[in-house]
């Protein structure tokens, strides 16, 4: 693979840097759009808004959390044509904020507009093939990202690539390369037979399969690169996962060693600038047990946005990474965030919203928001659905002890998995 292309600077960019408050000629106050009306498109919405801009977003639900928020919201497929027309005439930047929007409508857009995310860079994170490419790629051009590895994999596309997959390979787990998150699309397979069968299972997709390996955590960094090159990066948070979807973060100093922490951060703007990234990115690692006392890390996959695993950030940090989204996309200076708080987030899913009879309830915020340092974040979604995501609870206090206790004490409240260990 080919160098990635030097960093484009922002005055080559038309209305770069674009100022919150300011006006057009034409009377048009300075708007960011997003591709995307989900809680992560509303969560940047309000981060513009709080800065002074206006804001546009494409979505065809109209009832999207972030379209009912925002000063503009344009119902219509993400590859209508008049659709985009209209972002492009209203914005004068615009993201995504999730990475399975058609790569050819941010193509569309960019060709009058700022887009950041690329259409290139979100084209590799909806491929597990290309994006696991992209990693080997990155680690063979750098030094940094000496140890950095990817889990050992297989590409499925054939019946004659599956048959030929290394025995050493399994037990695996079998991912399809597109379409995939929160643990959708992805099968434990043993042995050969059961992999032949999870292939058959789904439909044959092209798929990778990854060995599976002793895992001991999981992480993620979240960084912001700017249109002239410029990295600011979060130190990495701690994760854990239950049925394939994130329930607890864990951000403070300590959470992991430092020189895993440092190699993760180093790890993830290597990969950013790889490929000439410009927006808020995260990539998540996997630590596992390669018999060391730190254990190694194995980089997972890359989502090109903001991602649960950062929501922390709004509460415990000066500088959010829904602000940073804001501040890339517009060509705005990035600063470095501080934690001033060490914090623990909670996903909330609608399985909250029911007893263990199945049955609908509300719940008990009373008793939450009576705790210290908890802060509430619901998503404006006004149907519970088991798995849902609804909302998350940031919780912040002085000190990493009492920030626990009180998110176990939030656990057994709301009856939320991840905590028993905690």
């Amino acid at each position: 693979m080919s160098a990635a292309p030097p960093p484009r600077s922002s005055s080559s960019l038309p209305d770069l840097p674009l100022f919150p408050g300011t006006v057009s000629a034409s009377g048009q106050p300075a708007t960011l759009g997003v591709m995307g009306g989900g809680q992560l498109g509303r969560m940047f919405v309000h981060a513009a808004q709080r800065l002074g801009y206006f804001t546009a977003v494409l979505d065809p639900d109209p009832q999207s959390p972030a379209g009912l928020v925002s000063h503009h919201h344009i119902q219509t497929g993400y590859s209508d044509e008049q659709g985009l027309a209209q972002l492009a005439a209203l914005c004068g930047a615009v993201t995504t904020e999730f990475e399975n929007v058609p790569a050819g409508a941010l193509q569309a857009l960019a060709a009058s507009r700022p887009v950041a995310p690329g259409a290139a860079a979100v084209a590799i994170a909806q491929n597990r093939i290309e994006e696991k490419s992209h990693f080997t790629a990155s680690a063979a051009e750098s030094g940094v990202l000496a140890g950095v590895t990817c889990a050992p994999y297989a590409v499925i596309e054939t019946a004659e690539q599956l048959k030929g997959v290394p025995a050493g390979f399994l037990p695996g787990i079998l991912k399809t390369a597109r379409m995939g998150y929160d643990g959708k699309g992805q099968v434990r397979v043993k042995n050969a037979d059961e992999l032949a069968t999870a292939w058959a299972g789904l439909k044959q997709v092209p798929c990778v399969l990854e060995k599976m390996l002793s895992l001991k955590a999981e992480c993620s960094v979240i960084v912001a690169r700017g249109w002239d090159g410029r990295v600011v990066s979060f130190a990495p948070q701690l994760n854990l996962h239950v049925d394939g979807i994130l329930a607890v973060t864990q951000a403070y100093e300590g959470n992991m060693p430092v020189a895993l922490a440092e190699r993760a951060q180093a790890a993830t703007k290597t990969i950013a600038k790889h490929i000439d990234y410009v927006g808020v990115l995260c990539v998540e690692f996997f630590l596992v047990d390669d018999g060391s006392a730190d254990g190694a890390l194995i980089v997972n996959e890359m989502a090109p946005r903001p991602h649960n695993s950062g929501h922390y950030t709004m509460d415990a940090c000066d500088v959010s990474q829904f602000d940073l989204q804001v501040h890339a996309m517009a060509g705005l200076p990035l600063p470095q965030p501080r934690q001033h708080s060490p914090a623990i987030m909670l996903n909330l899913l609608g399985d909250v919203w029911f007893d263990a009879q199945g049955k609908a309830r509300t719940p008990d915020w009373q008793a939450v928001l009576a705790l210290p340092g908890t802060h509430l974040h619901l998503y404006g979604k006004t149907e519970a659905r088991v798995g849902r995501k609804m909302g998350h609870l940031n919780i912040t206090g002085p000190d990493v002890e009492s920030v626990k206790a009180t998110a176990r004490r939030v656990a057994a409240i709301l009856g939320l998995p991840g905590l028993e260990d905690l």
